[in-house]
């Protein structure tokens, strides 16, 4: 007997729905509801023969040495590249038997229903005090949407609790490129520990499809076997590499997202919403009237991420340019006047 297959999660990014929802509103929409940096990376220019011929090992190592360098890791073998992070989170539940899993919610969805799939027992708690006997723990640090971020001493007490029973704890990162770098667990991984890292979020550039696994060698190791090989298509190898050791891009980069952050907030605040966390990426607010909010803003060719579980909750990106957040200035303003 087949198993019945779980509905589909939402995710922001869907414009068609918006499209359908409100066929009148004008074009272009303008796309908030995701947090990925409305600013890409400039794309280098692509060698003809990373279109042409299989990727390279060469590529990959190169593109690991970059990581390793890019997320402090101190050994390229502890990194695992993959097209990706989403494609990460499939296989992550494979590693183990089937266990007692706690993921700390609300979060990214995916993460929990990747690991009932497999056939695990997936529990989705508010907090490290409520993992109980959990054989592995998920997270994400700091977290979507709420922008929760629990420090490494934490962490690292968790890891060497989960690894004393042969567990597994799963750290996702994917926002941690706009925290200072002692935030993130990656140069001092303890053991039983995987540190997922997405590229395409705060480079922009998600449809790339490129992310990455990190952890020690030999679990590094199992991971890129599963991934098989050529994982990582040529271009995103090349576009990765050269990103990735791209320090300058990425400090200015942090410093236009600071900047857009506090006139986001500024805007959001003036218009009755409440600011209940977020990052530099994305802010999550709160309004007793979000429905209508997001509906009069999807009229305008807005769109933002809701939350079912959440009828309060509007989780915003950034927009890409003036001629964006005039469009956004001027919709907001026809619900504070209205």
């Amino acid at each position: 007997m087949s198993r019945a297959l779980p509905e589909p999660v939402p995710h922001g990014g869907d414009l068609d729905s918006a499209r359908a929802r409100w066929p009148h509103a004008p074009e272009p929409w303008i796309d908030l509801s995701t947090g990925i940096n409305p600013i890409p990376y400039p794309l280098p220019d692509v060698p003809p023969m990373g279109w042409s011929r299989l990727p390279l090992a060469s590529e990959e190592l190169a593109l690991r040495a970059a990581a390793a360098h890019r997320y402090g890791a101190g050994d390229p073998g502890m990194i695992v590249s993959a097209p990706g992070a989403q494609a990460l989170i499939q296989i992550l539940p494979r590693l183990v038997d089937r266990s007692d899993v706690a993921v700390l919610a609300p979060t990214y969805a995916e993460h929990a229903v990747a690991w009932r799939r497999e056939g695990h027992d997936v529990r989705e708690v508010p907090d490290l005090s409520s993992i109980g006997g959990a054989r592995v723990v998920v997270l994400v640090n700091p977290n979507n949407p709420t922008g929760r971020l629990i420090p490494r001493p934490l962490l690292h007490a968790l890891a060497r609790e989960l690894d004393s029973r042969g567990g597994l704890l799963v750290v996702d990162e994917a926002f941690a490129d706009v925290l200072p770098a002692e935030a993130s667990l990656v140069a001092d991984i303890p053991n039983a520990t995987i540190v997922l890292r997405s590229f395409g979020k705060m480079y922009g550039l998600a449809g790339l499809r490129l992310g990455f696994a990190i952890s020690q060698p030999l679990i590094a190791a199992r991971l890129r076997d599963y991934l098989g090989p050529w994982a990582v298509s040529g271009p995103a190898l090349h576009i990765g590499t050269v990103a990735l050791a791209d320090d300058q891009w990425l400090k200015a980069a942090v410093h236009r997202l600071q900047e857009d952050q506090r006139r986001l907030d500024a805007l959001l605040l003036a218009c009755g919403c409440a600011l209940i966390g977020g990052t530099l990426l994305f802010r999550l607010f709160e309004h007793q009237a979000a429905a209508e909010l997001a509906a009069t803003l999807g009229q305008h060719g807005i769109h933002m991420r809701q939350f079912r579980g959440h009828p309060t909750w509007l989780r915003f990106g950034l927009p890409a340019d003036e001629r964006a957040w005039r469009r956004l200035e001027d919709a907001l303003h026809t619900i504070g006047t209205a």
